[in-house]
């Protein structure tokens, strides 16, 4: 019993330094791998650090190069469309042509150019018909003749002292000697937006710096403000491991290199990486802070540190599980943000896309990237003059040359009220698809074989066209464009080849009251331009639009061109004894004859009582028959008129055209007041 109960004794204890020595061996374990861990941690960590840096730069270096030379590119771009307008101008005999700055300004605000202008020998500045300045002390003439071809360093705009610009100039030679210096003007306050770069996915920063100056030509992370280079390093805490005299060093002579200095604005280390561009002097800086660098390596150190503070696996997995819905939620709640950021973006671009087309573009480019659409048509339906235009990935937007109308089956649905349609197979897209393909196809089947049925040749060239259309287009989503305040149809919006998404219809829906906001904008804008061409009383075009017209006019009809000049007879004389209410009527009775026999659109009412025509190629005979003719219907009205016709071939100038059609008038008006002067005399 004894022997029994010391044995028990002894096993009980013995199991105890068991149980103590299993605790003992796991804590042991446990700290081994905590520190394992730790280690791993470390090195990883380090690992990581090291590998986001060196990939940091090399996208920098990526980025920068692509920044570079898409930079060379549009200057070479700006380059030959200088000379191909200094080859115009050396062959223009008046530099104040209003023809030839109409030319100029239609190259204003492509590529980095913002403003075209010429540099006379005398230090005149010629930048618009009849527009100079003397830069005399601004600007030289011989100066820039010595450089021929170049772009100036930065300096102060002459027409706004606020602003910084370049000068690209580009010599104007006629017969083997430099008359005048074209030149484009580039704002560097535009480059940004011209140039719409976002280095490291819109997170970095890009910097263009004249080299020799120091000075900033573009600067992304100080917006509103160009700085100087010395300045900007001279004050800022540099990195541990990087050399400033070694970057002042690299910098001057075009060297490729990286550097890391502390931002005063967040107040952390900025990744720069700097490279000579093939322009001028200049080099391109491409920065990133240090906190978007090390994001990926700062989130596993976290996740790794995690893992250290907890023992319990399942409770692991919980964790991981609860940031893995963290970051799903967050990444669903980014999405929508970026959503409703790229709707904002493109209502932006919409806003005033009717004053600028480019706009439009920029919108539909948006709308496609966002959705990821194959292609993007957007039909606009506007007072039965239509406009097409289209994007298809990897394509810029463009207007289609060739219009077109929105398919049928789609017009005759939006028209009778519904607001969505859809087609996901090929059957449903063929079943919209142009009658012309289906009767090009069909006539193809039936030439294959012309003995077979009609009901076999209509089959056939469906499955053909099913069989084009299955290649090309994978689905169609379409909403009709309503206008905002009347509500009628006044385009089609359609996506194809996007990706199944439970978003594409909500969001093209809404992009669909977007672009009718863009058609009313037109629409408004036409109707403002209407009422400030047309004479209100008469319907007739105004004068403001004779002026603007009267140029246009002689460049196309110089050739052949007859004037008309009416002027309504006595009608000083109705509206100071009768009213004016009854001199309206008379000019309205007028106009609206006028109307009926000359149904040319070039009819003006150019005064009170004044009326010109312009006719192509007129017959004399003819107008001078039509013009008896218009004064005989006016006669039981009392309504007298005085016609003045000048018909000429080869033009000289338009004025004098319309001086002489003038003066038959007043030839005829004189006669006019002659005769019922007799005739009152002999009544009397």
């Amino acid at each position: 019993m004894i022997g029994s109960s010391l044995w028990s004794r002894f096993s009980k204890k013995a199991g105890v330094r068991h149980d103590e020595l299993k605790l003992g061996r796991s804590l042991s374990v446990a700290v081994v791998m905590v520190v394992l861990i730790v280690v791993a941690s470390i090195v990883m960590t380090n690992h990581i650090t090291d590998n986001e840096r060196q990939r940091c730069f090399d996208l920098l270096f990526t980025e920068a190069r692509d920044i570079a030379s898409s930079i060379e590119t549009s200057i070479n771009n700006d380059r030959e469309v200088l000379q191909l307008l200094a080859d115009v101008v050396a062959q223009s005999d008046d530099f104040n042509s209003p023809q030839l700055w109409n030319l100029m300004k239609s190259f204003d605000h492509m590529g980095f150019m913002s403003q075209l202008a010429l540099l006379m020998p005398d230090d005149t500045i010629i930048y618009g018909a009849g527009q100079s300045i003397d830069a005399s002390g601004l600007l030289s003439f011989n100066q820039e003749l010595i450089r021929g071809k170049h772009i100036s360093p930065r300096s102060v705009s002459l027409l706004d002292s606020k602003n910084y610009v370049l000068r690209h100039f580009c010599p104007v030679n006629r017969d083997g000697r430099v008359i005048a210096l074209l030149y484009g003007v580039i704002r560097l306050q535009d480059l940004p937006v011209t140039m719409a770069m976002r280095p490291y996915g819109g997170k970095g920063a890009m910097f263009l710096i004249e080299a020799e100056s120091g000075n900033f030509l573009i600067d992304t992370w100080h917006t509103g403000r160009l700085g100087n280079l010395r300045t900007y390093i001279g004050k800022r805490e540099i990195a541990s491991g990087y050399d400033v005299a070694k970057f002042r060093r690299g910098f001057a002579q075009g060297e490729v290199d990286y550097i890391s200095a502390k931002s005063r604005t967040i107040g952390e280390y900025l990744y720069l990486h700097y490279q000579p561009v093939g322009v001028n002097d200049w080099r391109i800086v491409v920065s990133v802070p240090e906190s978007v660098v090390m994001a990926n390596a700062l989130y596993i150190e976290q996740v790794l540190h995690i893992f250290l503070g907890v023992e319990i696996f399942c409770f692991a997995l919980y964790l991981l599980w609860v940031l893995n819905d963290v970051r799903r939620v967050t990444a669903e709640k980014q999405r929508r943000l970026e959503t409703i950021q790229n709707i904002h973006e493109i209502e932006q671009f919409l806003f005033n896309a009717h004053e600028k087309k480019e706009n439009l573009f920029a919108a539909i480019e948006k709308l496609g990237k966002i959705m990821g659409a194959g292609r993007i048509n957007f039909w606009m339906l506007d007072r039965g003059l239509n406009y097409h235009f289209r994007w298809e990935q990897g394509h810029p937007a463009e207007e289609c040359e060739k219009v077109s109308l929105p398919p049928v089956k789609l017009l005759k649905s939006f028209a009778a009220g519904s607001n969505l349609f859809e087609a996901h197979t090929p059957q449903q897209i063929a079943a919209i698809v142009p009658d012309a393909l289906k009767a090009a196809a069909n006539s193809s089947t039936a030439a294959n074989d012309p003995a077979a049925p009609a009901d076999n040749v209509n089959v056939a060239a469906t499955e053909a066209v099913v069989q084009v259309l299955g290649t090309k287009l994978r689905n169609i989503i379409a909403v009709p464009v309503r206008d905002v305040v009347a509500g009628q149809l006044s385009g089609v919006l359609a996506i194809s080849n996007v990706n199944p998404d439970a978003t594409n219809v909500p969001l093209l829906q809404a992009m669909g009251f977007s672009f009718g906001m863009f058609c009313n904008n037109v629409k408004n804008r036409a109707d403002l331009k209407e009422q400030g061409e047309r004479d209100a009383l008469t319907g007739m075009l105004n004068r403001n639009r004779y002026e603007r017209d009267l140029p246009e006019l002689f460049e196309k009809f110089r050739a052949a061109l007859t004037c008309i000049y009416i002027d309504v007879n006595g009608l000083r004389e109705m509206n100071n004894t009768r009213g004016h209410d009854l001199g309206d009527v008379m000019l309205r009775t007028v106009a609206q004859a006028i109307e009926n026999y000359f149904p040319d659109k070039y009819k003006y009412r150019v005064g009170g009582d004044e009326f010109v025509l312009f006719v192509p190629n007129g017959d004399e005979a003819k107008l001078t028959k039509c013009s008896q003719d218009l004064a005989a219907d006016l006669e039981p009205y009392d309504y007298h008129v005085s016609v003045g016709i000048e018909c000429e071939s080869d033009v000289e100038t338009i004025s004098h055209l319309i001086k002489a059609a003038e003066q038959k008038m007043y030839d005829q008006k004189r006669a006019f007041y002659a005769n019922r002067e007799r005739r009152n005399m002999h009544v009397a």
